[in-house]
């Protein structure tokens, strides 16, 4: 929204809410700064701030006032006791919860409206600052790329299609679903939903979906299914824990101490300068972003979703948006 709509808007509200009678459009052109002279151009501006002041949800009343100068002719106003809102009561738990809610949606689209709303609290005198949670810091990050559009598509009602990277696969399968809900279980994201080619319930996570997250069908035309648990669904179907699995690795000879340091069966390499060594690890979309980071000094030869999934951080951090450091060989 720009600054002039923000502060035409903002004068509006205050007018309306300070005048104890109806005001006509004609009345509120004259006393509102930022409106056009009368005629086409006015009706349609003035239509569409009302239509933006509803769908903010403020109370906008419609009458007229015969007493008030105004006729018979259809008037606006805004209650003060419609408008206002009542006193807002939080415990320190509460407020806690609120701060740390705010400090995950940062890492998202929707860190102005979270910040926005904190602000709102303040106003009212409600405390909120996440300082208070001493020693609590949130576990779950809303920065997954496919995050923001799958939140939307859910909002919406909205099929979408995405490539998804199972486990275990080596590339990736185009996939089209109606989502229901995108909730979080032990820090990662999964989305839940009707599998269009499965024809079946299904769950997906975030971190595995490659690319963007596109609409593939109009607004409105998924339905959620009467009685289901969106969460329970996600923590029924999600990935289990799974069992340590063995890396094997090339590491350069004097580096890479990080690895190292819990690295078994190491030995010298075929090729000089390099030390062969096995890793162990459960998770493929946390290990890769580490390994990532010794690059330089580290070569990753088996199993081959590991390998890929290093590849791929790699090229991602040459495309210069990535989350890993250093350069691949």
């Amino acid at each position: 929204m720009s600054r002039r709509k923000t502060e035409r808007l903002l004068n509006l509200v205050v007018c309306l809410l300070a005048t104890r009678r109806y005001l006509t459009a004609e009345q509120i052109r004259r006393a509102v700064p930022g409106y056009p002279d009368a005629g086409e151009a006015f009706k349609r501006m003035f239509e569409r701030d009302k239509e933006e002041l509803r769908e903010l949800g403020i109370p906008l009343e419609v009458g007229s006032d015969l007493d008030g100068g105004g006729g018979d002719e259809i008037g606006y106003r805004i209650p003060p006791q419609d408008y206002e809102l009542p006193d807002v009561h939080l415990t320190p738990d509460e407020a806690a919860v609120l701060g740390l809610a705010a400090r995950v949606w940062q890492r998202a689209s929707m860190a102005e409206a979270a910040s926005g709303a904190l602000l709102k609290l303040r106003a009212a005198g409600v405390e909120t600052d996440s300082g208070t949670a001493v020693g609590i810091e949130p576990r779950v990050d809303a920065g997954e790329p496919a995050f923001t559009a799958l939140w939307e598509a859910v909002r919406d009602r909205r099929p979408v299609a995405f490539s998804y990277q199972g486990i275990g696969r080596t590339s990736a399968a185009r996939r089209h679903l109606e989502p229901w809900g995108v909730v979080s279980r032990r820090g990662r994201w999964y989305v839940a939903g009707h599998d269009r080619d499965r024809d079946e319930e299904r769950v997906f996570r975030l971190s595995r979906i490659v690319g963007e997250v596109v609409p593939d069908g109009p607004p409105g035309t998924v339905t959620v299914p009467e009685g289901v648990d969106v969460r329970r669904l996600a923590f029924d179907r999600s990935e289990p824990v799974t069992e340590r699995r063995p890396a094997t690795v090339l590491l350069r000879s004097g580096a890479a101490q990080g690895p190292r340091r819990w690295a078994r069966d190491v030995r010298p390499a075929r090729e000089e300068g390099w030390d062969e060594a096995v890793l162990t690890f459960r998770d493929v979309d946390w290990f890769a972003p580490y390994l990532a980071r010794f690059a330089d000094d580290l070569v990753v030869l088996d199993p081959p979703d590991l390998r890929e999934a290093v590849i791929h951080q790699l090229k991602s951090v040459l495309a210069g948006n990535g989350d890993g450091e250093g350069a691949g060989r």
